[in-house]
């Protein structure tokens, strides 16, 4: 099943967050991920608002989970701590 990987995200650092999305895109399209929503208007009802909001899907958690965990998106990600405060989660879509 394909799965969301979902990202709330307050940066406090432009520059190197920049350097962090640069980076990331393109490790999360090696592992087939696809952004059907980044950093788009929102409306926050509940829980911590956070500015920015992405969402890209993924074949499979497998597939995102080895994403994250792959030598080129932890490159972008370390560009990323320090630079911002960030929720992640990948969630399963049931068909």
């Amino acid at each position: 099943m394909s799965a969301l990987w979902i990202a709330h995200v307050t940066v406090t650092d432009d520059a190197a967050y920049k350097k962090y999305a640069e980076l990331a895109g393109p490790a999360i399209a090696d592992h087939g991920g696809i952004f059907i929503a980044r950093g788009g208007r929102y409306v926050q009802l509940e829980g911590k608002d956070r500015p920015r909001n992405v969402v890209a899907r993924f074949p499979s958690v497998e597939d995102a989970v080895a994403c994250y965990n792959s030598d080129a998106y932890q490159a972008a990600l370390d560009h990323a701590r320090g630079a911002s405060e960030r929720e992640l989660m990948v969630v399963e879509i049931t068909d």
